[in-house]
C-alpha cells in the first residue's frame, strides 16, 4: 500500500496546469491533472463574458518554452480577447499531447498527506482515490468566485449571471433592462457590451475604479513578423523587468521634472494604454504625493470622457492611491456613461435594500430589471486552495493553517504540507506579473527541486516554520514602503469579509523574486527539510545536514 499510483497530481488545466504537465511528463515523471471544466483553459475557459479579454499584450501573454510555438501562433491583436486566449491554450495542449494527462469534468474534493507512506491520497468528485509523492496546485490565484447573496435573490424572476461562470452559449441583451452590479476589471470589460444591446442597463457600483484606455488594434501581417522575429530578445528583457512584461521602470522620479514634463509623460502613456500607465515615474507606488498626480491626471481624463459633469465626478477614485487597486484596462469604458440608456447607481449614497422579483429595491426605489449580472470578483490568491479539503500533518487543515492569514516559503510551499506545492500561491508574483511567466518559472523550480529529490534519493521536500517566518518577514519588508495597503483591495483580502488582511502578492517584482528562488536552490534547498525513506524519523533538516 506504500507504493503511488502517480508521481504528481496536478490541480487545474489553465496555464499553469498545463505547463507542469508537459514540463513534468518531459522529466520522465507520470502526471494525473484533474480539472473542472469539459475543456483546458482555466480562468479563460470560465470567463467568457462579452468584452473579456487579456491586460497584458498578446505577444507577452503565452508560452516561452517553446521558441518553435512563438514563431507558428499568430496572434491577431494587440490585447487578445477571451477566444483568442482559449483557442491559443486548446492549441498548446493538442500540440503538446497534453490531454491525455487530463480527466476533464472533475474537480479534486480531498487530499490528505499519509504521515508513514509519506504520500497524498486524492479524493475526487468522480469517485476516485489514488496516491500521488506530489501535488502541484495550479488552481489560479483568481478563480474562486466572491458570490454575493442579496436579501430576496432567489425570488428574483429573471436571468441571473456572473462573470466568472459565464455561459458557454451567446447571452443577449437586446431590448433587456439589465443590471450590472460591480465595477472591478471584468465589470469595467462587460460594462460597455452590454450598454451596445440593452434597452436599459444600470451600473451599481460601490467603489470606483481606475481604469486606462487598452488602445488595441489588430496585428498587420508585416508587423507581426517583424515582432516575431525579435521574439528571444523581447523574452530576454521581459525575464529582466518587474511586471515580466519586456518595458523596463523608469528610474526617473516625479518631481525630478517640471510640471509641463509631467504632464507630457502622463499623455504619452495615457496614448499608448494599457496597465503600464501606473509606472510612469519609479516613485508612483511609494510616495503619496507623487501618486497625487497621477490621480489628479486620471480624473481630469475622466472629466474629459464623461460629459455629465455629476457623473464624471462619481466614476473619479478617491482616498486611495492609484495601483493600490488594481488598474483596470478597458475599451470605452468611461463613454458608456455619455449614452442615454446607461444609469450609475452609486451605492454608498443609494444602498440596496433587497431583491425583488422584478428588480432591485434600492434606498430610492424600485429599480425594474430583467437581468442581473454580478461582477463581483474573486477569494483572490488563497479562495480556491482555501476551500479544498487539505489535510496535512497531524490532520491539520490548511484552511485552519492560514486562518490568520497564508504564510508559505516563497508562494510554493507551507509548513507542515510536505510535497505539496503551489503555483502563483501567495506570497509570489503572480497577480502582480505577467502569468504566464510567473507560472513558467515557478513550475521550473518546482520540477527542478523534484529532479534534485531524484538525484539525491530522497523522498521529499517540506518547508520549515524558520524559512517560512523568514519569507514573511521579506515580503513584508518590501509592502511596508508600498501604498498598497491604503485601498480596500483583493490583493489585501478586503472584498472577502473576514478574510485576514495581509498583502497577498509578493510585490518586490519578478527578477527578485527569481533571485530569491535561486538562492534557495543553489544552497541545496535551505530552509526545506529533506524526507528520506518513509520514516518519519528519518527526516533531516538541510540546514543540520550543511
Amino acid at each position: 500500500m506504500n507504493q503511488p499510483d502517480v508521481d504528481v497530481v496536478v490541480v487545474g488545466a489553465g496555464i499553469a496546469g498545463l505547463y507542469a504537465i508537459h514540463r513534468l511528463r518531459g522529466d520522465g515523471l507520470t502526471v494525473r491533472c484533474f480539472e473542472a471544466g469539459d475543456d483546458v483553459g482555466g480562468t479563460w475557459y470560465w470567463n467568457r463574458y462579452p468584452g473579456a479579454r487579456c491586460d497584458v499584450e498578446s505577444l507577452d501573454y503565452s508560452f516561452s518554452f517553446s521558441p518553435e510555438l512563438e514563431q507558428d501562433w499568430n496572434w491577431t491583436e494587440r490585447y487578445a480577447t477571451q477566444p483568442e486566449i482559449l483557442r491559443y491554450l486548446q492549441y498548446v495542449a493538442d500540440r503538446f499531447q497534453l490531454r491525455s494527462a487530463i480527466t476533464f469534468e472533475t474537480k479534486v474534493e480531498g487530499l490528505s498527506f499519509d504521515e508513514a507512506s509519506l504520500l497524498w491520497n486524492v479524493g475526487t468528485s468522480g469517485g476516485e482515490e489514488l496516491r500521488a509523492r506530489f501535488v502541484v496546485l495550479a488552481t489560479g490565484p483568481l478563480s474562486a468566485a466572491s458570490l454575493p447573496f442579496l436579501p430576496g435573490q432567489e425570488g428574483f424572476s429573471g436571468r441571473i449571471f456572473h462573470t466568472s461562470s459565464w455561459p458557454h452559449e451567446p447571452v443577449d441583451f437586446s431590448g433587456r433592462r439589465v443590471a450590472v452590479i460591480g465595477t472591478g476589471s471584468s465589470g469595467i470589460q462587460l460594462i460597455p457590451r452590454v450598454a451596445e444591446q440593452a434597452e436599459a442597463l444600470h451600473v451599481l457600483q460601490r467603489t470606483p475604479n481606475f481604469s486606462v484606455p487598452a488602445h488595441n488594434w489588430f496585428w498587420k501581417d508585416e508587423d507581426l513578423a517583424d515582432a516575431k522575429a525579435g521574439y528571444r530578445e523581447r523574452r530576454k528583457l521581459s525575464w529582466q523587468c518587474a511586471a515580466g512584461t519586456p518595458y523596463p521602470t523608469t528610474v526617473v522620479k516625479t518631481f525630478e521634472v517640471d510640471e509641463a514634463e509631467r504632464e507630457r509623460i502622463y499623455e504619452q502613456r495615457w496614448q499608448v494604454g494599457g496597465a503600464r500607465f501606473p509606472r510612469a515615474f519609479a516613485d508612483v507606488m511609494a510616495d503619496r504625493t507623487a501618486n497625487a498626480q497621477v490621480v489628479a491626471f486620471v480624473h481630469g481624463k475622466i472629466n474629459e470622457l464623461v460629459t455629465d459633469p455629476k457623473v464624471a465626478n462619481r466614476l473619479m477614485p478617491q482616498g486611495y492611491p492609484l495601483g493600490a487597486k488594481r488598474i483596470c484596462v478597458d475599451t470605452g469604458y468611461y463613454a458608456s456613461f455619455n449614452r442615454d440608456n446607461v444609469t450609475l447607481v452609486d451605492l454608498p449614497q443609494d444602498p440596496i435594500e433587497a431583491i425583488e422579483p422584478d428588480g432591485i429595491r434600492l434606498a430610492s426605489g424600485l429599480v425594474e430589471v430583467d437581468d442581473l449580472v454580478f461582477a463581483t470578483g474573486f477569494d483572490a490568491m488563497t479562495g480556491a486552495i482555501s476551500r479544498m479539503n487539505i489535510e496535512g500533518r497531524d490532520g491539520r487543515q490548511l484552511s485552519d493553517t492560514w486562518s490568520a492569514g497564508p504564510r508559505t516559503v516563497l508562494g510554493v510551499s507551507v509548513a507542515g504540507y510536505p510535497n505539496l506545492f503551489i503555483v502563483n500561491g501567495p506570497g509570489s508574483p503572480s497577480v502582480l506579473s505577467n502569468m504566464v511567466l510567473t507560472s513558467e518559472q515557478q513550475v521550473n523550480w518546482i520540477a527542478d527541486a523534484l529532479k534534485y529529490l531524484g538525484e539525491h534519493d530522497l523522498a521529499g521536500l517540506e518547508a520549515e516554520e524558520a524559512a517560512q517566518e523568514a519569507w514573511d518577514e521579506h515580503c513584508s519588508s518590501l509592502a511596508i514602503n508600498s501604498l498598497m495597503f491604503e485601498a480596500d483591495s483583493w490583493y489585501v483580502g478586503a472584498n472577502i469579509p473576514g478574510k485576514p488582511r495581509v498583502l497577498l502578492p509578493y510585490v518586490g517584482g519578478l527578477p527578485r523574486y527569481m533571485e530569491q528562488c535561486a538562492l534557495v536552490a543553489d544552497a541545496g534547498y535551505r530552509g526545506f527539510t529533506s524526507l528520506r525513506g518513509t520514516s518519519e524519523a528519518a527526516r533531516t533538516s538541510k540546514d543540520q545536514d550543511d
